[in-house]
């Protein structure tokens, strides 16, 4: 199944490195879930991208939005990474490459070198896919990307 706009968003219940239970089924019905997907923490284009995100949750937060960043980093470097950068918002450990397989962020390429795809999925309130942006080396297309979705979306 191809992950499109208009198509359900696979669920997913995951622990993030802070202990936060983060689940789509709870956030359906409330708010629009930016789930992206980066290669990892502290790396350039990562930690410009998990910034980006970080820079506007606030505003994000204030439009029933909550943003998870998933990687293939355990949860000591997410939350080294989470503290470093001032993140406020959920990142979890995708270890076994369930959740990159589900929402098609992974690829025979990334699982060798063990990295997740750049993917970002902007998830409405009902559960369904609002957006998707695919840029590997651009984090301000992904940024970019959510902040003039969401503001469509209203």
């Amino acid at each position: 199944m191809t992950l499109s706009v208009g198509t359900a968003a696979p669920d997913f219940e995951a622990t993030s490195s802070d202990g936060r239970t983060v689940s789509l089924a709870e956030l359906r019905g409330k708010k629009n879930v930016v789930l992206y997907f980066y290669p990892a923490d502290f790396t350039v284009v990562c930690t410009r991208e998990t910034c980006g995100f970080r820079d506007m949750y606030e505003d994000l937060a204030s439009k029933d939005t909550e943003v998870v960043g998933v990687s293939f980093d355990d949860d000591a470097s997410h939350e080294r990474f989470r503290k470093e950068h001032g993140v406020p918002f959920p990142l979890l450990s995708d270890t076994g490459k369930k959740l990159a397989d589900k929402y098609e962020a992974s690829s025979m390429m990334s699982k060798l070198i063990g990295r997740a795809a750049r993917v970002t999925y902007v998830i409405d309130k009902s559960g369904k896919i609002a957006g998707v942006f695919k840029a590997e080396l651009s984090a301000k297309t992904h940024v970019e990307g959510v902040r003039d979705l969401l503001a469509k979306l209203g």
